[in-house]
């Protein structure tokens, strides 16, 4: 995420109270989202939030949420810097929360250590939040202000604002591809296509997210770990596999260490208990053709706090979250190679009669991984 550095110039932005945001203000606010980056793969089901307090110009605090339970970036920011908090501004990545969770409100531990004024990027999707913190603030004579580098907040917690905003997770689905949009061999080898920059960078995203899901085809063809291996981590994202008929080999590698649900559509009690004794959770949701209802997982998903699901699936079940609409984001890594028309492609769909039918994408970054070439498109 481009960061402003603290010499840097930008034009006023009114915060919508009609108070202009200054340099400064930019400066010390791309500083808390830095702060808040730190916490990308270790915040879920929270949101990545970090907090600078500014008096007289100078930084006296600083704090960013590293993981549920633990304290939130506020109360940090306020331990650090003490008694130097007193008439001081905060800088914060998304609105202090106002109620009691796990840890104490936000709000009112800005109050109490007497800072005057609290500029946040953007206001808090949650409903038990969602205005309520600033209300707090102003009623205490705190002076308010929000909207600073909103959109860049906003990117850095898109799976929390998606499961607070749509009661889903947003899902993110990664291929690596041939130049002519090949995925593997007509016989199913796939590995590797790309070269091992592109697939430590895939690791990097998948250390981010907070589930990674697959479908049976691809537990069976290439028996994945699903971990998170080629960059360091604190934790391992949630397995899901898309097992419509519950054939997930019980000797498959994913199911090592737990952390696994595998989503079926048949209630086969045998096959349950087999997969739970493997160290699998499962459940069961069939559509009305007796597939796994995916619309109905990623809700189920949602409710367990997931907020950033990472797709790597075969062409079957990346066609069929594309046409159900749960796709938000491609992430392609294309090798400069050519395999032909006969391998497997990258999304199973429908034949096309007009261009006028195509899905059109946005591309959101473009950039050369090693040997490969990386592309992140949003659809439209």
């Amino acid at each position: 995420m481009p960061s402003p550095g603290p010499s840097a110039k930008f034009p006023p932005k009114s915060s919508g109270g009609g108070v202009a945001f200054s340099a400064a203000d930019h400066a010390f606010m791309a500083a808390a989202l830095r702060l808040a980056e730190r916490g990308l793969t270790t915040t879920s089901p929270n949101p990545r939030v970090g907090c600078v307090l500014v008096k007289d110009g100078a930084v006296v605090g600083q704090g960013w949420h590293e993981r549920a339970g633990l304290p939130h970036a506020e109360p940090l920011a306020l331990q650090a810097a003490g008694a130097a908090a007193r008439g001081a501004t905060a800088y914060v990545t998304l609105e202090p929360c106002s109620h009691h969770g796990r840890t104490p409100p936000c709000a009112d531990a800005l109050i109490a250590a007497g800072v005057v004024r609290v500029v946040a990027a953007m206001a808090d999707p949650n409903p038990l939040v969602a205005g309520q913190g600033f209300d707090k603030l102003r009623r205490a004579g705190v002076e308010t202000a929000c909207g600073l580098l909103e959109n860049e907040a906003r990117e850095l917690n898109i799976g929390f604002v998606s499961r607070m905003t749509r009661g889903r997770p947003w899902v993110r689905l990664k291929a690596a591809a041939s130049l002519d949009g090949k995925t593997a061999l007509n016989n199913g080898v796939s590995q590797w296509i790309t070269g091992p920059e592109a697939r430590r960078d895939g690791h990097r995203w998948r250390a981010r997210a907070c589930a990674i899901l697959t479908g049976i085809g691809t537990v069976r063809d290439d028996d994945p770990q699903l971990t998170v291996r080629e960059v360091e981590t604190t934790r391992q994202p949630l397995r899901v596999v898309v097992d419509s008929k519950l054939e997930t080999p019980l000797t498959a590698r994913l199911l090592q260490g737990g952390n696994v649900l595998v989503a079926g559509a048949v209630d086969d009690r045998v096959r349950i208990a087999a997969l739970g004794a493997a160290g699998a959770e499962v459940f069961v949701q069939p559509n009305a053709g007796g597939k796994v209802d995916l619309a109905a997982l990623m809700a189920e998903l949602a409710r367990r706090g997931i907020n950033e699901v990472h797709a790597e699936a075969g062409c079957k079940l990346n066609g069929s979250l594309l046409r159900e609409g749960l796709v938000d984001e491609l992430l392609l890594y294309l090798a400069p190679c050519l395999i032909g028309d006969d391998a497997q492609g990258l999304f199973n769909l429908a034949a096309l009669t007009s261009l006028a039918d195509r899905r059109h994408l946005a591309i959101r970054d473009l950039r050369q991984i090693g040997g490969d070439i990386r592309v992140l498109a949003r659809l439209g």
